[in-house]
């Protein structure tokens, strides 16, 4: 069931299967590591709608909140990884 990287639990493990944003932030998203097939994690979430900390392979990055709402993921069958 594909969700959104906002909305995924922080911990579970998820593989990017689409990016829902134009041909400019599409590239800026690429160049951090961000395209479809590559494994993600929420690390950690900032308090009152804040930026996620979102783990790419080896690398952390910080998203907004409405750029993380854009990136469709889904969800890996292994448990929950605690930060």
């Amino acid at each position: 069931m594909p969700l959104t990287l906002s909305d995924l639990p922080t911990g579970m493990p998820a593989t990017v299967l689409a990016l829902h944003v134009g041909m400019e932030q599409g590239r800026r998203m690429a160049g951090m590591g961000l395209r479809p097939g590559m494994h993600v994690r929420v690390i950690r979430r900032s308090p009152f709608s804040g930026p996620l900390q979102v783990r790419v392979g080896h690398t952390d990055i910080i998203l907004r909140r409405s750029d993380a709402s854009r990136i469709e993921v889904v969800p890996e069958t292994r448990q929950p990884v605690q930060a």
